[in-house]
């Protein structure tokens, strides 16, 4: 197992996060879902975003918090997929301000966007 460090520990709080949510939660109503929405699905439609845009985030989403976990042991992988959850918890961020949800909703995404970042920065900087 390797070290923990902050990196460490933020590749293991979005992945599983990541997994939580996409995987054990998507059918769960949360405080956070945009819109009225009860379900992740649900979500989509709220924000004007069709089943394909859905497939594309969850994909893009269950793959990167895979990539962050196995970059415990395949550190080049942990780069481009907290790249692309930076870039997707933006689009969260914006699809929240959207649907003019109240700043708490968006609460989730904004801590994953800084935990993303800051992943980002730390290994491109290489701390």
């Amino acid at each position: 197992m390797p070290p923990v460090t902050l990196a460490t520990a933020l590749q293991v709080v979005i992945g599983l996060g990541l997994l939580n949510v996409w995987l054990l939660r998507s059918s769960i109503a949360t405080a956070y879902r945009g819109g009225d929405a009860t379900s992740l699905k649900e979500e989509f439609a709220a924000y004007g975003l069709g089943s394909g845009m859905f497939a594309l985030v969850g994909t893009l989403k269950v793959g990167s918090a895979i990539a962050l976990l196995v970059g415990l042991w395949v550190p080049e992988l942990v780069l481009p997929a907290a790249v692309v959850v930076t870039v997707l918890m933006v689009g969260a961020l914006a699809m929240h301000a959207k649907v003019k949800d109240p700043a708490l909703k968006s609460l989730p995404a904004f801590c994953m966007l800084a935990m993303s970042g800051t992943l980002v920065i730390g290994t491109v900087s290489g701390t």
